[in-house]
């Protein structure tokens, strides 16, 4: 009876650590690296790992490469051809959804990358737990996924301090009112409120001429 001892050890040992590997699973991550062709050294943050069966397989990175911040989602189903624009939408906790616009690498039908909302993106972790993704794809099917939010914050931060990107409780220190900021109060008003706000945006327009 005694020979079973150490192997019963062995295995209580292991399933004791399954719990610890899921937990670190289903946490953001931050990552230093170097790029192997130009030598470079860059930093992300990495969302955690879906959950299997229940969505598709999407993983968002916030990377600093060369003092600029690029935002990627990377999927195991095609998203569009090389080297074209596509649409995800992206929904915080119960915050209204936001629609950006990502282009896919030269090389790769996969992955896709955005530097002009890579901020906003990033200021928008910052606000909540839950992040659910939309990716619009070439077929007209939609890529699903939704993830914790688990320890973005600190991760997120770090890599928007190696861009030196300010931020002041969750949301960089800036005073313009963003495209994306104005569609989102826009879409919060009535159909006939909408009409007189685009009507006066008009004329704004017009006499900017």
């Amino acid at each position: 009876m005694k020979r079973f001892n150490f192997p019963n050890r062995l295995i209580l040992a292991f399933l004791i650590t399954l719990p610890i590997i899921a937990k670190a699973d289903n946490v953001w991550s931050y990552h230093q690296e170097v790029d192997k062709l130009s030598n470079q050294s860059f930093s992300y943050a990495q969302s955690p790992l879906p959950m299997p069966g229940l969505y598709d397989y999407l993983k968002l990175k916030l990377v600093c490469k060369g003092n600029n911040l690029q935002a990627t989602i990377e999927a195991n189903n095609l998203i569009t051809s090389q080297s074209s624009r596509f649409n995800i939408d992206y929904q915080i906790d119960k915050m209204p959804a936001m629609t950006i616009a990502m282009k896919t690498f030269p090389d790769s039908k996969r992955k896709g990358y955005t530097e002009e909302f890579a901020k906003q993106l990033a200021e928008d972790l910052l606000t909540g737990q839950t992040l659910l993704i939309h990716v619009n794809t070439i077929i007209r099917t939609v890529l699903s996924s939704s993830m914790p939010l688990t320890n973005a914050d600190l991760t997120i931060k770090q890599v928007l301090a190696d861009c030196n990107l300010s931020t002041d409780n969750g949301k960089a220190a800036t005073s313009t009112y963003s495209l994306i900021e104005f569609e989102q109060s826009l879409r919060q008003l009535p159909l006939d409120k909408q009409q007189r706000v685009l009507a006066e945006l008009k004329k704004v327009m017009a006499d900017l001429k």
